[in-house]
């Protein structure tokens, strides 16, 4: 069954007089959206914004601690580090998969079958770290 989506198109003249109402004190946003029947919680703010009433719209203020702003910092740099890894990785495949063809290309083999062939020494053969 097909929704059919409304949209709600409000005159200029009924938002001038919400937030009339919202600058006067008379209602906060969340009530004059309950009174008016103003669908989306973010319309009004929207209004305000549009018609350059910035003190009409709520700020968020937030409060860290030296410690959380730290502990922040660290994780964005720890996010930062793993994207690079994680790129370095995927650059190491991509060139060891370059690699893998051009060898099977030039002696001849299908680059399938030496994929199965490795995978399957690999799967019957314990792992054994390689020192450096």
């Amino acid at each position: 069954m097909l929704k059919i989506k409304r949209i709600y198109r409000y005159s200029e003249s009924f938002k001038q007089q919400v937030l009339e109402e919202l600058s006067q004190g008379i209602y906060s946003a969340n009530e004059l959206q309950r009174r008016y029947g103003i669908k989306g919680s973010t319309t009004i703010a929207c209004w305000a914004r549009k018609s350059g009433n910035f003190n009409l719209i709520p700020k968020t203020i937030r409060v860290e601690t030296p410690q959380e702003k730290d502990e922040i910092a660290a994780l964005k740099l720890e996010i930062k580090r793993l994207k690079m890894s994680i790129a370095d990785i995927v650059t190491d495949r991509v060139i060891a998969e370059s690699t893998l063809e051009v060898i099977c290309e030039q002696q001849g083999l299908d680059i399938e079958d030496v994929k199965k062939k490795a995978g399957s020494i690999l799967a019957s053969k314990p792992y054994k770290k390689v020192r450096k």
